[in-house]
């Protein structure tokens, strides 16, 4: 007697399941993306949701909701934000396809980084990691020749550390400084009064690392 073997076959949505992919309509993707995008940019900002509420006009509670991708913005709305956070208006969008649902919140592809460009400092900073919940930041940090933090130190919650990929670098820590060249590394409380600059004719890039806490 043959076998049955229709019984046996996966179904598509097992199969998905067993993959990690999840069925989930575009608009509500693209809704996830832009909040989790400008999660991303408010935290390269160090602002707080209530700090960026008073500078855009929205409500802590609608900031929020479109940070985890609840509620889609107004055009108004991406325009107040993106004038606090000084980006064009086609940063906030989407180019080319959406990534997969799966991967939002846990994968950050090379063309999908957040880019935050502090030209009057010659700072330019990509957050490596999803723009998610959580304690750990990492950046690219690029600085230019003469580029810094700016000439006062300043502080911060949390602890922080570094590799330097490439160049030199000034690190000052309350009132000492510290000469970092390629390869060199460091770990210091964020509490701690503190700058960077770079103080060469050569670009220097850092992997900056930083946890929350």
């Amino acid at each position: 007697m043959p076998r049955n073997t229709q019984a046996t076959k996966p179904t598509e949505k097992s199969a998905k399941a067993r993959h990690g992919k999840v069925d989930v309509p575009p608009t509500k993707i693209a809704d996830l993306w832009l909040g989790q995008h400008l999660r991303g940019l408010r935290k390269m900002h160090d602002l707080s949701l209530e700090q960026l509420a008073e500078r855009c006009g929205l409500s802590v509670g609608a900031l929020s909701q479109i940070e985890r991708g609840i509620t889609s913005p107004t055009m108004r709305s991406l325009r107040r934000l993106s004038e606090v956070f000084n980006v064009p208006m086609s940063q906030l969008f989407h180019e080319g396809d959406l990534p997969p649902v799966e991967e939002l919140g846990r994968i950050v592809r090379a063309q999908g980084r957040r880019v935050l460009s502090l030209n009057t400092s010659g700072v330019q900073k990509e957050l490596l990691t999803p723009a998610a919940n959580g304690a750990l930041e990492i950046y690219l940090v690029t600085i230019s020749p003469g580029g810094s933090s700016g000439p006062e130190l300043y502080t911060h919650k949390g602890e922080e550390g570094g590799y330097v990929m490439s160049g030199e670098m000034l690190l000052e820590i309350e009132s000492r400084e510290f000469h970092l060249k390629t390869g060199d590394s460091f770990r210091f409380k964020s509490q701690t009064p503190h700058r960077f600059a770079n103080v060469t004719d050569e670009e220097t890039v850092v992997v900056w690392t930083n946890v929350v806490g």
